[in-house]
């Protein structure tokens, strides 16, 4: 006889409201998947393009709802099936990457079935309200940084530097040892200067002349964070690269190449996420947390979200 377990749900797209408490049966892992009690969820735009059907824009093969939202889980290992390998054990804090649109749904659950490849322990020293603030932000970046093949010494510019993801791109940018140049603004410069930008301009639509000022030649790519596409294409050097989150491919100029990354094609590339977990454990990475709100208010936690201005991630408490 299997339990039940909570979960929050989208039956319909719509506002925050549409975001249900429902009940389902507690999931079972398969062979080579672990199941997680899950304590923290963090709260990604990803999930508000879900939660509004935005996203069939952008991935138009989805199947339809009802959808489990989420991508970041962190909790306790409780069940594991069978075929897995003994990295992961039952006890262990871990943290997960997991796909609403996969046969187990997204994070947003009291427990979530994953595939142990997307699995790794919860770095050392963080909660894991914070420690599921990481694998989902960082891996886009990582995946986009790999994209570019930058060399160390080559200059990047962070558009939205200030973001959970313009976050981490600042900092792996710094570890792959590069030059980078941050947009902030006059509030947040002192938050993208302690995350490591070697030049730090005003944020707006004229960023790209800013940058040209710095950097006469132009820089090197971009990782565009804050979704300025073509605006941001005159700083980059001729034949550069440009790394965008919405599936943005251009036209670009003077033969820069755009890198849509979509984060789906790296939740089993187990040894990112471990190179991920250590360099947050090192301190490389800075997991930041804006607030934690009960599961129940995931709805609020949306309508937060969405009115923008947040500073790290939102973070859903499933532990009550």
């Amino acid at each position: 006889m299997t339990g039940r377990m909570r979960a929050i749900a989208v039956e319909e797209f719509g506002g925050p409201e549409v975001l249900k408490i429902i009940e389902l049966p507690e999931p079972q892992p398969g062979p080579g998947e672990v199941r997680i009690r899950v304590h923290a969820a963090a709260v990604n735009p990803t999930d508000v393009l879900l939660r509004s059907g935005e996203i069939a824009r952008l991935i138009p093969q989805i199947p339809p709802p009802p959808y489990i939202p989420g991508m970041d889980a962190a909790g306790v290992i409780d069940a594991v099936g069978p075929g897995s390998d003994d990295r992961l054990k039952i006890g262990d804090e871990v943290i997960a990457i997991v796909t609403p649109y996969g046969p187990h749904k997204g994070a947003y659950a009291e427990q979530v079935v994953a595939p142990a490849a997307s699995v790794v322990r919860a770095p050392k020293g963080s909660d894991l309200a914070a420690a599921s603030t990481l694998l989902m932000n960082a891996l886009t970046v990582r995946l986009g940084l790999d994209a570019l093949g930058l060399q160390p010494g080559q200059t990047i510019a962070v558009t939205g530097a200030a973001g959970a993801v313009g976050g981490y791109a600042i900092e792996l940018a710094k570890t792959d040892g590069l030059r980078v140049i941050a947009d902030a603004s006059p509030a947040d410069h002192g938050l993208v200067e302690r995350l490591g930008a070697d030049v730090i301009l005003e944020r707006g639509d004229d960023l790209a002349r800013r940058i040209r000022e710095v950097v006469p030649q132009g820089v090197d790519a971009v990782i565009d964070a804050a979704m300025l596409h073509e605006r941001i294409l005159p700083a980059i050097v001729d034949g550069g690269g440009i790394v965008t989150v919405r599936g943005w491919k251009g036209p670009t100029e003077r033969g820069i190449v755009a890198h849509p990354v979509f984060v789906g094609t790296g939740l089993t590339d187990t040894a990112k996420l471990e190179h991920l977990r250590q360099q947050a454990e090192e301190g490389k990475l800075t997991l930041r947390v804006a607030r934690v709100l009960p599961a129940a208010e995931a709805a609020e936690a949306h309508r937060l979200l969405e009115a923008g201005g947040v500073r790290g991630r939102l973070v859903l408490d499933f532990r009550a």
